[in-house]
């Protein structure tokens, strides 16, 4: 894998908050994906790339549902980005994009739950408009094994580069 400028690269953490990271997923547990966006998280403050932290709020519901809250772990720390999204994906609507190129990011490194959703979408949206996209499929789980697979192995790997964890850590210069 090519290395990767952390001064353009934003590490992106989709949907690790309680009511997700609880749900029963496959091939990879909720706790298992967490433990690995952090550790992208932690190389990439390391580095100097930028962190995003994602959480999704249903629309409408008011209080959301119990479990809504990010995990304290992952919750965004003085220079991340927080972003909460109303759609599956992190750019409809979230400035996101407008944030990232602010900071003069090119590349994202994209985790969290569950794949074949809010990851998936967000490297579709990401690709699209231009970045490229990175993809630790150790990172990441979906509500089933199959369609986990199908989308690292089938849609993934038409929309960027699909990696492990410690491969984009390695490439990020940690």
């Amino acid at each position: 894998m090519d290395a990767l400028d952390p001064t353009r690269t934003a590490v992106v953490l989709i949907d690790l908050q309680r009511r997700i990271v609880d749900l029963p997923t496959a091939p990879h547990t909720g706790p298992d994906v967490v433990e690995r966006c952090l550790a992208l998280a932690e190389a990439a403050r390391a580095t100097g790339a930028t962190v995003v932290v994602v959480r999704v709020e249903r629309p409408g519901p008011d209080p959301q549902p119990a479990g809504s809250e990010l995990l304290p772990e992952v919750a965004p720390r003085d220079g991340d980005l927080a972003i909460v999204k109303h759609t599956w994906g992190a750019f409809h609507e979230t400035g996101l994009d407008a944030a990232l190129r602010e900071r003069g990011v090119d590349t994202l490194v994209i985790g969290g739950l569950v794949t074949n959703f809010g990851v998936e979408q967000t490297a579709r949206i990401g690709e699209e408009i231009g970045y490229r996209v990175v993809l630790p499929h150790d990172a990441m789980s979906g509500l089933d094994a199959y369609a986990h697979e199908f989308a690292v192995d089938y849609v993934f790997r038409r929309l960027g580069t699909v990696c492990t964890t410690a491969e984009a850590i390695a490439a990020l210069g940690g």
